[in-house]
């Protein structure tokens, strides 16, 4: 009987196997141990981990489920085909660089299903490991980055007393090339890759380009603009970023440790928001035509044009 103290059967451990004499037996029925036992409870509630079973007798959340104790001694086959994931990276508490420069993390997002009103498809991210300050530049094509790129580099190296050291991308056509490799030979750059499907070895641009994206899209929505505004909305995003967020554990802004100090955003307005623009004698007004004329807000032009960037393609 199943709840009977009797003994039926006595049996011989010999290497890890239970050896039982019933040939002259009068005992009929399934051997079956408690481990035997859990292991196909486990298989019955379609391989869910042992602790959730566990929780489910010692809180008795379900009728008919034997007391027994849930132990994963040793490796199910079905489950690690079905639920074997990677190993996750753990985070860095301490910061890799020591100056602006000394690293750029690079990645290429794209191409958009619609078309930018400057007739571009994708968007080129560059970040900056020490500071964690952002450069977008807008694309049409992915044969425009080599370009691109040779320009924000020069710049870089022209404005500020650093130098490119080394530079972090994927391996994907646009920066492993001859031209790419050339161009950092020349300039003594370290151009070093993520190794093939993981991207998180490049993951301070990923997770960059998510938060981009993201904001991008919560502010062309609230602001109900056409997504032909997306790499507006991008760069402003960016522009945004550079000056709010914080480096962890440098307790400081991006634009602070970039430029050595502090950034004003008294001049920050609301993506799409109406805005009126002085007309400075540039047409012929008459005496009682209107000074000024009504516009909306998209991004912030004047500094990148101050330094020189194409007011379409770059944010700094």
């Amino acid at each position: 009987m199943p709840n009977s103290k009797e003994v039926l059967l006595v049996g011989k451990r010999s290497n890890n196997v239970y050896l039982l004499g019933i040939s002259n037996s009068t005992f009929v029925g399934c051997l079956l141990t408690k481990h035997e036992e859990s292991w196909l409870w486990h298989r019955t509630f379609a391989h869910i981990h042992m602790n959730h079973l566990n929780k489910l007798i010692s809180n008795y959340l379900v009728i008919g489920l034997p007391k027994l104790k849930f132990e994963k001694e040793h490796v199910f086959e079905a489950c690690q085909k079905g639920k074997q994931t990677r190993k996750s990276f753990k985070l860095e508490n301490f910061v890799s660089t020591s100056k602006p420069l000394e690293l750029l993390h690079m990645d290429l997002f794209g191409p958009s299903r619609t078309m930018s009103l400057g007739g571009n498809l994708y968007a080129l991210v560059v970040v900056d490991d020490f500071s964690r300050f952002t450069w977008t530049i807008f694309l049409h094509s992915k044969k425009e980055v080599y370009t691109e790129f040779k320009k924000l580099a020069k710049r870089l190296q022209n404005t500020s007393c650093s130098k490119i050291g080394a530079i972090r991308s994927d391996h994907g056509g646009e920066f492993q090339n001859e031209k790419f490799s050339n161009f950092c030979n020349k300039l003594g750059i370290f151009n070093n890759f993520s190794a093939p499907r993981t991207p998180q070895q490049n993951g301070v641009v990923e997770r960059k380009n998510k938060s981009l994206e993201e904001l991008a899209r919560t502010i062309l929505n609230e602001s109900s603009m056409p997504k032909c505004f997306w790499a507006d909305a991008v760069s402003t995003t960016c522009y945004v970023m550079n000056r709010v967020l914080i480096r962890p554990i440098l307790k400081k802004t991006p634009y602070e440790l970039l430029n050595g100090k502090k950034a004003h955003i008294s001049h920050l307005k609301v993506f799409g928001c109406r805005c009126y623009i002085l007309n400075n004698g540039i047409e012929n007004l008459g005496k009682f035509d209107a000074k000024a004329d009504k516009c909306i807000f998209l991004r912030y032009f004047y500094l990148a044009m101050h330094i020189g960037f194409t007011k379409e393609a770059y944010d700094c």
